[in-house]
């Protein structure tokens, strides 16, 4: 991996700033320097419509593009709202991606998801064994979308000579995550029902399914570190891992949330809930080879991303 000759007045388009991970990127790049960082809004610039998306590349003409904007969810949602899990996240990836092309931008960055692997993967998850197994059906749709776009990527470099770069993130949580118990994801759920159940005197909490599914958890902030790296040196290889390393049970994640919170009471498991993937622990062998590792440990980042949520505000 070559150093790529950094400038730091170049353009640089992040989507999805509003987002975790989005906003996350952009706190990176502006402490880092950076003084050309351009974000829209949805209002400015809707990722859907292709004509504007590809009108906006052309006028803006970045020098480089950190794709963060999707439709996310937890459990539910993507289960619930297959549909539009699949067709927003396939045009929003086709739209910038190819409109990237016709601009004439020569790197990009995508981020996807280890929901891309097959539910019964050998652990921990290489980025070879994408497309060798099924899907966990729960969030398929959502899955076969962020696949969609490393095909896509992989598919410009190839035919084109882009330098399309691909990414996929553990489970991540942190400033700027969504608490709507209808569709976030396991921890800010967590953390939300705690809090309210400490407010409200509850004796006990529920938590979906049996609590032995592992999962591995990265502090949002140490995901944007390892984007800007990759991007600082220019990487252009194949896939890449981006994780801490280690899991923990469900049991124990919503163990460290009471801790956390200081909510004493007890936890109950709601087994008609589903579980999802048994296990998603990331191999990260790939970028800790490039010099880079994670640096939050799980209960500082829960602290941070417990004083930084919301519903406490």
């Amino acid at each position: 991996m070559a150093t790529f000759q950094i400038n730091k007045s170049d353009k640089i388009f992040v989507t999805g700033h509003r987002g975790m991970v989005g906003s996350a990127i952009v706190r990176r790049l502006q402490a880092a320097g950076y003084t050309n960082v351009v974000t829209r809004s949805r209002s400015e610039l809707d990722l859907l419509d292709q004509r504007a998306v590809h009108q906006f590349l052309a006028d803006a003409k970045p020098d480089y593009i950190f794709i963060a904007a999707a439709k996310v969810g937890g459990i539910q949602a993507n289960n619930q709202y297959r549909a539009d899990f699949i067709y927003q996240n396939l045009m929003i990836e086709a739209n910038l991606i190819h409109g990237a092309h016709l601009a004439g931008v020569q790197r990009l960055m995508f981020l996807g998801s280890s929901c891309i692997y097959p539910r019964n993967c050998p652990q921990p998850i290489k980025e070879d064994y994408l497309l060798t197994g099924s899907l966990e059906l729960t969030n398929e749709p959502y899955a076969i979308a962020k696949i969609a776009g490393i095909k896509l990527c992989e598919s410009y470099n190839q035919q084109y000579g882009r330098q399309y770069v691909s990414v996929m993130p553990t489970n991540l949580y942190g400033p700027n995550d969504n608490y709507d118990l209808a569709n976030s994801h396991v921890l800010p759920a967590l953390l939300r029902k705690a809090h309210e159940a400490k407010l409200r005197g509850d004796h006990e909490y529920v938590v979906w399914g049996s609590g032995t599914p592992r999962r591995e958890f990265l502090y949002v902030d140490d995901l944007a570190d390892a984007c800007v790296y990759l991007y600082e040196r220019g990487y252009d290889g194949p896939l890449v891992n981006v994780g801490c390393g280690t899991d923990v049970t469900i049991a124990e994640l919503a163990e460290t949330v009471m801790s956390v919170v200081g909510f004493e009471g007890r936890i109950v498991y709601d087994a008609t809930k589903p579980d999802g993937t048994p296990r998603k622990l990331l191999d990260v062998t790939r970028l800790a080879d490039l010099g880079w590792q994670a640096r939050t440990p799980l209960r500082r980042g829960i602290e941070q991303a417990y004083e930084a949520a919301p519903f406490r505000q």
